[in-house]
């Protein structure tokens, strides 16, 4: 059960890296900012500073 569960735990952890690497890709090649929540605040950042991986 519990290698099921860490099986599990690391497809989500890949999608999930997957999808932000998309997500960063997306956005430099419309050239949008990215739009986060930091420390409670609004905090826009040019997609061309964010380093990917």
């Amino acid at each position: 059960m519990l290698d099921r569960e860490n099986t599990i735990k690391e497809k989500i952890l890949e999608g999930l890296d997957l999808s932000y690497k998309r997500l960063i890709k997306s956005k430099r090649e419309r050239n949008t900012e990215l739009v986060v929540s930091e420390n409670g605040k609004i905090v826009r950042l040019k997609p061309h500073d964010i380093k990917c991986e």
